[in-house]
């Protein structure tokens, strides 16, 4: 048995025959900019977020800095974001001459409010959550945070949608916040789109004009905006997969429960927060991250059996870029990525399959 770690041919092949209904009609018609499928899947959206807007642009990291432009962030300005991240949530400061400071996580790898008391100045004017792997971090602590401090939030809601703390969905906490479809997301498309949610009238009209060029609803060009709309076709595909989100959920976490139990009596094994654990969270199990003894030799063991696994980011939290010349101290986040480690998760994955990755696994450590 071959298990990649994602397989992108069978996230096509699952769904073919609607994928290929909706390309054809997208084709046919020539509707390919900003037509009738990007509007209706906005209001999907929307709807299924319980947001009051929805607009799709054209990536995840597009969401995020126009979402700082329409929030009214300026250069100079200072935003806390939490390490454990993708490269993309401190570009989009970056990219706008906003600096943004490094920040801890907790032990369930998402924004440790505890570790925030120090890291606030003057400059300091948003916080953004991540809400990683399909869980959404303690918005509450979040919000009483941010409030007496006086800071915006924007979420970067790449990896959860569908996730909930206290049944709100993820990206509906914030002044905005933020999606990805890049193809491996709980909600993927076929290449690169993104979506921004706000219930505030002000920073919808404003993105709304910002993603088009400046251009508002009466056509006129009202201020100076970029090229980010969410291509239509992509739109027409995220139609179509939306209305089978609650199902592709549902089964994440069918996987996530049957890991946990078989690996919560392994002592080197430290699983996610399993899906019935608190009653606060709901998460949807974008990926499955444990942290693990003998990682190198367990990813190795793995791969001489078939089962394709990564370290997320490339095995380096944002601050470790030497690169990027961060001089942050975050020793929790560093001793995560000495261990974190990603399982295949996704729902190409059959039952036998799971089993597979579970028995390898289980073999490993008692051989240990």
């Amino acid at each position: 048995m071959k298990i990649p770690f994602f397989n992108y041919s069978k996230l096509y092949l699952k769904d073919k025959e609607i994928i290929d209904q909706a390309y054809q009609s997208v084709m046919d018609r020539g509707a390919f900019i900003l037509q009738e499928e990007l509007k209706e899947f906005e209001n999907a959206l929307a709807s299924y977020s319980e947001a009051k807007y929805c607009l799709g642009v054209a990536n995840g990291t597009d969401a995020i800095w126009l979402s700082m432009m329409a929030c009214g962030l300026k250069p100079g300005d200072e935003v806390l974001i939490p390490s454990h991240t993708y490269i993309a949530t401190v570009g989009a400061a970056k990219l706008l001459g906003i600096n943004p400071i490094l920040v801890e996580c907790g032990s369930d790898h998402l924004i440790d409010i505890n570790q925030l008391n120090d890291q606030v100045t003057p400059k300091t004017k948003a916080i953004i959550p991540v809400q990683l792997n399909g869980r959404t971090a303690n918005m509450d602590q979040v919000i009483d945070f941010a409030n007496e401090n006086g800071l915006l939030i924007i979420e970067d809601a790449a990896q959860g949608i569908g996730s909930k703390f206290k049944r709100q969905m993820a990206g509906t906490f914030g002044l905005t916040g933020t999606y990805s479809f890049y193809p491996a997301k709980t909600l993927g498309c076929f290449g690169d789109g993104g979506a921004i949610l706000t219930n505030d009238d002000q920073i919808y009209n404003t993105l709304y004009e910002l993603r088009d060029h400046g251009r508002g609803k009466n056509g006129e060009y009202n201020q100076w905006g970029v090229n980010s709309r969410l291509d239509n076709l992509q739109a027409a595909i995220l139609l179509v997969k939306i209305k089978n989100l609650d199902e592709e959920i549902v089964r994440r976490r069918e996987i996530a429960y049957r890991y946990t139990k078989a690996f919560s009596s392994i002592e080197m094994i430290i699983t996610p927060p399993g899906p019935d654990e608190n009653a606060d969270h709901f998460d949807t199990y974008q990926n499955y991250e444990i942290e693990c003894e003998q990682r190198e030799k367990l990813m190795a063991f793995l791969y001489e059996k078939n089962i394709g696994t990564i370290i997320q980011w490339g095995g380096k939290a944002i601050h470790q870029i030497e690169a990027l010349n961060f001089n942050s101290e975050l020793p929790y986040t560093n001793e995560i990525f000495k261990k974190c480690l990603l399982l295949p998760m996704n729902t190409t994955l059959t039952d036998e399959s799971v089993e597979y990755i579970i028995s390898v696994i289980q073999e490993f450590y008692i051989q240990s």
